[in-house]
Order: C-alpha cells, then sequence, then structure tokens
C-alpha cells in the first residue's frame, strides 16, 4: 500500500514562497509520475503539476505556470513543488497524487496524500 505523505504547506504572505514536500513511504518512485493537485473551499479539485518517471518532462496548469516548479528526488522518494509568487487563489488544500502516467483528471490518479494547507494571505 503506497502512503503519501505531505509537508511544508503554511500561511505565506501575497508574493511570498513556500516548498512542498511529498514523501512516498518505504516505496519506489522511480516508476511512477508524481503530481499535486489541489482544492480551493466550494471548489473542485484542480490539477497543479506533474513530473515523469525520470523527470524528464513536466506539465504545469496555466494557473501556475512560471510560479511553481516541481522536481524530484526518486533516491529519496520524495516530489518537491516549489511555490513562488503566491497569490491569495493559490489557498487550497494541495495533494500529492501518483500513477503510472502524468493526467490532467483526478480520477486517474490511484494514490492520494492526506492534503496539506496553504494560505496566501495578508
Amino acid at each position: 500500500q503506497v502512503q503519501l505523505v505531505e509537508s511544508g504547506g503554511g500561511l505565506v504572505q501575497p508574493g511570498g514562497s513556500l516548498r512542498l514536500s511529498c514523501l512516498a513511504v518505504e516505496f519506489t518512485l522511480e516508476y511512477y509520475a508524481i503530481g499535486w493537485f489541489r482544492q480551493a473551499p466550494g471548489k473542485e479539485r484542480e490539477g497543479v503539476s506533474c513530473i515523469n518517471q525520470s523527470g524528464e518532462s513536466t506539465y504545469y496548469s496555466d494557473s501556475v505556470k512560471g510560479r511553481f516548479t516541481i522536481s524530484r528526488d526518486n533516491a529519496k522518494s520524495t516530489v518537491y513543488l516549489q511555490m513562488n509568487s503566491l497569490k491569495p487563489e493559490d489557498t487550497a488544500v494541495y495533494y500529492c497524487v501518483l500513477d503510472g502516467a502524468c493526467s490532467e483528471f483526478a480520477f486517474e490518479y490511484d494514490y492520494w496524500g492526506q492534503g496539506t494547507q496553504v494560505t496566501v494571505s495578508s
């Protein structure tokens, strides 16, 4: 059973930065694509970013492109999401997701973390 553990969320002012981490506990990450979704109150889950197995291909939603960077360290079974120039509309619970390939559709991911809250507010 895959366990994904997110960390790094918190409260930050607009324009600030946060780095989220997701650890795949006791799991070999290198054969899987891994990414991030988010869900704001009253809204549907939104795909944020994904990175393929080798790390050579990355995907971003239009709303975060140019501000967020995804990376992975297979030796540490960890994926990171560096979030810069944060805006109030980035406020959401951020979920780590894992599957065989990147997809923009939430239903295609079999494994989800418990989520970490990101709040952007002055």
